[in-house]
């Protein structure tokens, strides 16, 4: 793999650390769904660091070239994240929902109280 592939791919990981860190230290999301992007970062500095044990699953899976399986490394965790956001977002839908009804439940309590 060539010196400005690896070069590259290690800095977008150091980027992306930063970014998670940050975001983290923000508290604008807990760690538990900072993890997908921390082992997105863990593949992508193993790569970057060790080629030749990433080159040994390029052949395996028979890739031509080294930067078609980065890709299809990079769309495999980029699939992996979106399923976690929408499991994430349909969780957060529910307990809306409930919220909702409850909320709903309490303004009628409180009006046949009213009424009473």
């Amino acid at each position: 793999m060539p010196f400005n592939l690896r070069f590259a791919i290690f800095i977008v990981a150091c980027v992306l650390a930063f970014t998670v860190m940050r975001i983290l230290h923000k508290d604008m999301i807990p760690v538990k769904y900072s993890l997908l992007w921390w082992i997105a970062i863990v593949i992508l500095v193993v790569l970057a660091l060790w080629p030749d044990f990433f080159l040994f699953f390029v052949n395996l899976l028979r890739f031509q070239t080294t930067s078609n399986m980065v890709i299809g490394v990079f769309i495999v965790i980029l699939i992996f994240i979106t399923m976690s956001l929408t499991v994430i977002v349909s969780s957060q839908k529910n307990k809306i929902n409930l919220l909702i009804q409850e909320v709903s439940m309490l303004k009628q309590e409180i009006k046949d109280k009213s009424n009473d």
